[in-house]
């Protein structure tokens, strides 16, 4: 089942976040900067206040009272220079200015890697990003994330640019990827 995360969620995602995010850093990051990241964006406390965020849509994966899955989507337009290059949004929000949505983070717990949970949660946070008017989602991915890279190129992301992305003390290079949504009405 997939459903909107309430503040009840905040203590389980942020396990569910101890177990997934180090997954997706690359080879050769330190424990100390995996562990400095998840106190710093993925504790109870930080994820209460996302969930507190009416900007924010924390979409979860439900099985059996269990979390096996959430997407994190922001529905702001990026500060990142990098971010409003690559999407060609770097005129203020308006009628003519393109909208797209952050998918700021994609996790399922690996007992669920290959079994579909992954495209599931995928499909309903595009359609969450479709019905808030977006015209496309935008997500940055580690580029030395193959698995990543190629589970959202499948899902009809494409490159589109680079971005730095601080893993502690490390700096990262993140692909940009888009999805272009459908055009509404």
């Amino acid at each position: 089942m997939i459903r909107k995360a309430v503040a009840g969620d905040a203590a389980a995602l942020a396990d569910l976040a101890a177990v997934t995010f180090p997954l997706a850093c690359p080879p050769g990051s330190s424990p100390q900067d995996i562990k400095l990241h998840l106190k710093r964006t993925l504790s109870a406390d930080k994820f209460a206040e996302y969930l507190a965020d009416s900007k924010i849509a924390i979409l979860v994966l439900e099985q059996d009272g269990r979390l096996d899955g959430y997407t994190l989507l922001v529905d702001r337009q990026s500060t990142d220079p990098d971010v409003l290059r690559a999407l060609g949004a770097h005129r203020p929000l308006g009628q003519d200015a393109k909208r797209s949505v952050e998918l700021s983070k994609c996790y399922v717990h690996p007992d669920h890697h290959g079994r579909g949970a992954a495209f599931t949660l995928m499909r309903a946070s595009l359609d969450w990003a479709a019905d808030q008017g977006a015209a496309s989602v935008w997500l940055g991915v580690n580029s030395q994330n193959a698995k990543a890279i190629r589970f959202y190129e499948k899902s009809g992301f494409a490159k589109v640019g680079m971005k730095s992305f601080a893993l502690g003390a490390s700096v990262e290079s993140d692909f940009i990827l888009e999805y272009a949504l459908p055009a509404q009405g």
